[in-house]
């Protein structure tokens, strides 16, 4: 019994001080924890050794290991498959659609939190409720303002369509809500005028949000397929997702060469996720996003 009369939870058992063995609850959620996990990295790690196999092994023995470590190919896939190109053209859409898409839903998430107008709730909704509507659903209407711009088979047209989206404008706003409304108005105090507050006080303090949604919208830009598929109509502006579809023979498709060129397009993203994973944990947490 401790001084204020409370006993402690017992975590540890009277007899040699062990701890007492786990219960069925905390077993079942380690199992299930493992499983999903593993379901999860399965297909990264059968993609990744059959990238190594012969064709003729691929599907033949679709679950063994490859025979020998050979990188014929990758070196096949690079020679028959443009991957540089379709390697820059994706690099160069997600990295100016993460921008724009970051800078839109920063200053509206900012907009929705701290400034006071009319019908700002109502607002607020609307952009929520466009969460609900399926992007095929808008496919049209969003293609023929891309045709009327010009923008058909740019890179512009890939970048600017999807950069409004409302998850991001809904992430930022419920981080700014927890900015204290006392230090935004200290610096107001101070002389700066709006935007600068917004750049030297906000967003600085908003960093978390702001790498969670960078996180989200560079796994967004790099795998979307749908929209690139539809604005990119020569091979010079394909993205990396629409070349790797459109890649076939004319007799047979090269799986083998397929494999390697996906798991050589996965690599930047696995790379980035395993460097920043801790930083999405954070920020969804601070959010309130679940």
């Amino acid at each position: 019994m401790t001084a204020a009369g409370i006993k402690p939870a017992a975590t540890w058992t009277s007899l040699g001080g062990r701890r007492r063995p786990p219960g069925t609850w905390a077993i079942v959620r380690t199992a299930l924890l493992i499983g999903s996990g593993l379901m999860s990295v399965t297909p990264i790690i059968w993609i990744g050794i059959g990238s190594f196999k012969t064709l003729t092994q691929l599907l033949g023995q679709p679950l063994s290991l490859p025979t020998s470590l050979s990188f014929a190919n990758y070196t096949g896939g690079f020679e028959q498959f443009d991957f540089l190109t379709y390697f820059r053209n994706s690099l160069i859409v997600t990295v100016c659609a993460t921008l724009l898409t970051l800078a839109l839903s920063a200053t509206a998430g900012y907009a929705l939190a701290k400034y006071n107008f009319r019908g700002r709730n109502v607002l607020f909704i609307v952009v929520l409720a466009t969460i609900m509507i399926p992007v095929q659903v808008i496919l049209v209407p969003i293609y023929q303002v891309v045709v009327d711009l010009h923008l058909v088979n740019s890179l512009l047209g890939l970048i600017i369509p999807p950069a409004a989206t409302p998850t991001g404008v809904f992430l930022m706003r419920q981080y700014f809500l927890s900015v204290p409304d006392e230090l935004i108005e200290a610096a107001r105090i101070d002389g700066s005028g709006e935007f600068r507050t917004f750049i030297r006080v906000v967003l600085p303090n908003g960093k978390p949000a702001l790498i969670v949604l960078a996180i989200i919208s560079v796994g967004w830009r790099w795998n979307d397929f749908i929209w690139p598929l539809i604005v990119a109509q020569s091979p010079n502006v394909y993205t990396l997702p629409v070349a790797l579809g459109l890649l076939s023979g004319e007799q047979a498709v090269p799986y083998n060469f397929i494999l390697a060129m996906v798991f050589a397009s996965m690599i930047p993203v696995l790379i980035m996720f395993l460097f920043l994973q801790r930083h999405i944990v954070r920020g969804i947490a601070m959010t309130g996003l679940k």
